[in-house]
């Protein structure tokens, strides 16, 4: 799917201020296309504010050393999001995903736009330049900097560059093409550069986190005949190990590391006691974007997630049955392919 990017033109064209935001709990494919997005859009000379209802994780300030990432709340206001004559939204369609953010953003008169990569979505009453085959949300940044011959500065290069190795998983997911590895080209060509990026997200963990991800670990139990792998890890644990929720960041991928799992979910108790889930799978045929939109979440295909009312338990309990189904489901479902 190409996106056409040409309505966009009479936008930029209209307007002067900005906000651009994303979903909760950021990760680097929200916080890098911001940021890309951002210097494409000053390079037009445009103000631009970047405001996000969730702070951004400790594990992404070296995308953003200036901290131009806001949280809605500390230090902008409702004043901020209403003086912007656009707000762009990234990498969600969701208004549940915008939490506080959106809610600024429904009482304002500025126009919206979407720029997104994900199945599931809410009418924003955007203008949505939206492609569900792509990798990576940056990559479809990188896209309209070249649509509007906008030369990335090394900071978007990077920001753009850890967008599209983490939503790939290291450009080892199915979505990743021979166009994926041309792009990732051309950032590094800007200045981006792997072993920084890779060190910066996975060589900085704390203790903490290392005692966690042993927590999980021990915790991962196997359902439907070895097909289906989870793990939980409760609100006593941050506590206890003084770990922060960014420390679960990608952990829900070791459940497929064992040899038969098509499938897997991990259960984080936040403080709020409500539950947030990240579903995987590595099969086609369980499609856990389904599974998500069950708890009012969504995502992809093969990588989604919801938040689930507490208590812990219950939420678990509920996760388990809705994945044993599509699990089961998928094993007698005709072959899916990768364009359905």
């Amino acid at each position: 799917m190409t996106i056409q990017w040409e309505p966009l033109r009479p936008i930029l064209a209209a307007s002067q201020r900005f906000v651009i935001s994303s979903h909760v709990r950021p990760d680097a494919d929200a916080i890098g296309s911001e940021i890309g997005l951002a210097r494409v859009l000053q390079a037009l000379g445009k103000t631009v504010q970047i405001i996000n209802t969730s702070p951004t994780p400790a594990n992404l300030y070296f995308l953003d050393p200036t901290r131009e990432v806001k949280q809605f709340g500390t230090g902008t206001t409702v004043a901020d999001v209403a003086a912007a004559e656009v707000h762009v939204v990234v990498d969600t369609s969701s208004w549940m995903q915008l939490s506080d953010v959106g809610k600024a953003m429904r009482e304002s008169a500025a126009r919206r736009v979407v720029i997104d990569h994900h199945v599931s979505a809410d009418d924003l009453g955007a203008v949505d330049f939206k492609d569900t085959s792509s990798e990576a949300t940056g990559s479809l940044i990188f896209e309209l900097s070249r649509f509007l011959e906008v030369t990335l500065p090394p900071d978007a290069a990077t920001a753009l560059f850890a967008a599209i190795a983490t939503d790939t998983g290291w450009f080892r997911f199915s979505a990743v093409t021979s166009r994926t590895m041309r792009i990732i080209g051309e950032l590094m060509e800007r200045g981006a550069s792997p072993q920084t990026v890779f060190r910066e997200l996975y060589e900085q963990a704390t203790l903490a986190r290392m005692h966690l991800v042993g927590r999980a670990l021990q915790r991962m139990v196997l359902e439907c005949d070895g097909e289906l792998a989870y793990t939980t890890i409760p609100w006593s644990d941050f506590l206890e190990l003084k770990a922060v929720s960014s420390d679960t960041e990608d952990l829900v991928n070791e459940c497929l590391k064992i040899a038969g799992t098509k499938a897997a979910f991990m259960a984080i108790e936040l403080q709020n006691h409500q539950v947030k889930v990240s579903f995987r799978s590595r099969t086609e045929a369980v499609d856990v974007s389904q599974v998500s939109e069950q708890f009012k979440g969504g995502g992809h295909r093969q990588a989604a997630g919801a938040t689930l009312a507490g208590p812990f338990a219950d939420a678990i309990t509920r996760a388990l049955d809705a994945m044993k189904t599509a699990v089961v489901s998928a094993r007698t479902a005709a072959p899916v392919t990768a364009d359905s």
